[in-house]
C-alpha cells in the first residue's frame, strides 16, 4: 500500500479533518491508544497541550495508509503495516490515533502519533521518514503479493496524473478531477512543438496560456482556476523555456481572465452552461444512489455490530458460568482445574474476537464491491460529460483560428515524429533514427530459423505495414 506521511501541528483541525463526514461515506474509529481522551478531537488537542511543555512545533506525525484500488484488505494488514511503520520510525509505544475512511468504494486509513515522549518531554526525531515509508511500502507489497506501482520500484517512473491535495482541492471548485487536468495538459505538451502550438493545444482543452505572478507559464481554466505548467507536466524551467520561450511576452493572468470574459465566455457560455445542466442532472441522480447506498450499508454494520454484542456478551456468561462456587470452586483451584478453565475461557475469547472481526471484514468487501459497481457509473458519467466539454473547448478553439486567418490545426505527435525523420542527419558519427530502425531486422535474422522467416515474409506480403494511427481528438 502507498504510505504517505508528514509532520505537522493544528490538531483540532486534524480531528475534524479525521471525522469528516462529508467527503467520506463511512468513518471508522479503529483506536485511540495512549490519551486520556476517547475521541479523535480530545486526544489530539492532549497531544497538543503535551507539546506545550516542549519547543516542538510539528508534535504529531500523520501517515495515510492506500491500498491497491482493487484489493480487498483486511483490518490486520494494515495493524502489521502500523506496527512496520512504529518501528522503522521510533514511534512503538507512542499514543497514536487510528481512524478508517470509505469513498468512492475505497477504503483507507489514517494514524496519527504524538511525537512527544511525555517521560522525557522530548520530540521522536523523523529523519528520512519518507524513505522509511517507502521502505515499508515495498515490503508490504511484497509480503501481500500486490503489483508494485512503477514509481515505487523506481521514484523517476512515477505516474504523472498524481496530484497533491492542493491540485485535487482546485480541481474540486470547479467540478472536475484533477488527474484529469494535468493528463490535459500533458497532451497539449505532447503535441506541440513550440509556444503558438502549445497555445493553441491547450486552447483546444479548455486551457488559456499566460504568465503567471511568478514570472512562470501557467495555464488559466474556463472557470478563471490558475495551474502551473511546470507541475502539471513535470518539465523543469530550462525545458520549458527550451519549447515555449520566457513567460513575459504572454498575457498575465488578470489579462486572461478578462479575454475569457469578454472573447470567449459569450460565445460558448449557453452550450457549456447546457452541458453542465445535463450533467448534474445525471450526477444527482447517481449521488442519491450513492446516499442511500450508504445510508444502507451503515444500517447494516450498526445491525452487525449490535449482534455481535449480544453474541459476545451471552458467550462471556456462559464462560463464567464455568467457574464453581463455595467448595467446589475451592477445590477447582486446588486441583487446578480452575487455572484450565481460565486458559481455555482466554483462548475462546480470542478465537471470538477474530471471528467477529472476520464477519465484519466479509460484511465491508461485500459492500466495497457494491459500491465499487455505483462508482464505475459515475466514472462513466463524468468521462462522458467531460469528453463533450472537451469538444465544445475543442470546436471553439478552431472558430477562433479561423477567424485569425489561420489553418484550424495542432500538428500532431506522430506528424513531428515524421517531420524529425525527413530532416537530415547534423552528425554523420550519430546514425538517423530510421536506419537504425532498419538495421534491427538484419541482427535479429541471425536469430531466426528458416521457416520463422519465411512466415514473416509472407506475413508482410498479405497485409502491408501500417504506421500509428492518428488520434483525430488531438
Amino acid at each position: 500500500m502507498i504510505l504517505k506521511g508528514s509532520q505537522r501541528s493544528g490538531a483540532k483541525q486534524l480531528g475534524l479533518h479525521l471525522l469528516k463526514t462529508e467527503e467520506n461515506e463511512h468513518v471508522e474509529l479503529l483506536d485511540i491508544r495512549g490519551f486520556m481522551s476517547d475521541d479523535v478531537v480530545g486526544a489530539l488537542r492532549e497531544a497538543e497541550a503535551i507539546a506545550k511543555g516542549t519547543k516542538c512545533r510539528q508534535f504529531m506525525f500523520s501517515v495515510s495508509l492506500n491500498p491497491p484500488e482493487n484489493e480487498r484488505v483486511h483490518v490486520r494488514t494494515f495493524e502489521k503495516a502500523l506496527e512496520a511503520i512504529e518501528e522503522k520510525n521510533g514511534l512503538t509505544g507512542q499514543p497514536r490515533v487510528v481512524v478508517f475512511h470509505e469513498k468512492e468504494g475505497r477504503r483507507h486509513c489514517h494514524a496519527v502519533w504524538s511525537r512527544i515522549d511525555p517521560e522525557t518531554m522530548t520530540a521522536k526525531p523523523m529523519s528520512f521518514y519518507k524513505n522509511k515509508l517507502r521502505e515499508v511500502s515495498r515490503q508490504l507489497y511484497l509480503e501481500n503479493g500486490w503489483q508494485m506501482p512503477r514509481g515505487l520500484i523506481d521514484p523517476k517512473d512515477r505516474d504523472p496524473r498524481n496530484f497533491s491535495l492542493d491540485e485535487w482541492q482546485q480541481a474540486k471548485r470547479i467540478g472536475r478531477h484533477a488527474g484529469e487536468l494535468k493528463e490535459l495538459i500533458q497532451e497539449a505538451w505532447a503535441t506541440s512543438d513550440s509556444a503558438r502550438t502549445f497555445a493553441h493545444a491547450l486552447e483546444e482543452r479548455g486551457f488559456y496560456f499566460a504568465c503567471g505572478d511568478r514570472r512562470g507559464h501557467v495555464a488559466v481554466t474556463f472557470e478563471g482556476e490558475v495551474i502551473s505548467i511546470s507541475r502539471a507536466t513535470g518539465k523543469k524551467a530550462k525545458e520549458l523555456h527550451a519549447r515555449l520561450g520566457k513567460p513575459d511576452a504572454l498575457n498575465s493572468v488578470e489579462e486572461t481572465r478578462k479575454r475569457i470574459a469578454e472573447e470567449i465566455l459569450p460565445r460558448i457560455k449557453s452550450h457549456v452552461d447546457e452541458a453542465r445542466a445535463s450533467a448534474r442532472a445525471e450526477l444527482d441522480q447517481l449521488n442519491a444512489r450513492r446516499m442511500e447506498m450508504a445510508k444502507a450499508h451503515a444500517l447494516e454494520r450498526a445491525k452487525l455490530d449490535a449482534g455481535q454484542k449480544a453474541r459476545f456478551e451471552a458467550e462471556a456468561r456462559t464462560r463464567a458460568d464455568r467457574f464453581r462456587k463455595g467448595m467446589m470452586g475451592l477445590w477447582d483451584r486446588l486441583t487446578g482445574m480452575r487455572a484450565q478453565l481460565k486458559k481455555q475461557n482466554q483462548l475462546e475469547v480470542m478465537w471470538a474476537l477474530r471471528r467477529d472481526q472476520d464477519q465484519r471484514q466479509m460484511t465491508i468487501n461485500a459492500q466495497l464491491r457494491e459500491r465499487g459497481d455505483l462508482q464505475k457509473e459515475i466514472n462513466a458519467a463524468r468521462t462522458k460529460h467531460a469528453q463533450a466539454s472537451r469538444a465544445l473547448h475543442h470546436d471553439a478553439a478552431y472558430y477562433r483560428l479561423m477567424r485569425r486567418g489561420e489553418e484550424p490545426k495542432v500538428k500532431t505527435a506522430f506528424e513531428r515524429l515524421v517531420t524529425m525523420r525527413e530532416q537530415p542527419a547534423l552528425d554523420s558519427k550519430h546514425p538517423r533514427l530510421d536506419r537504425l530502425k532498419e538495421k534491427k531486422p538484419d541482427a535479429a535474422k541471425k536469430h531466426m530459423s528458416s521457416d520463422e522467416h519465411l512466415k514473416r515474409l509472407r506475413e508482410h506480403q498479405q497485409t502491408p505495414p501500417r504506421g500509428p494511427e492518428l488520434d483525430h481528438d488531438l
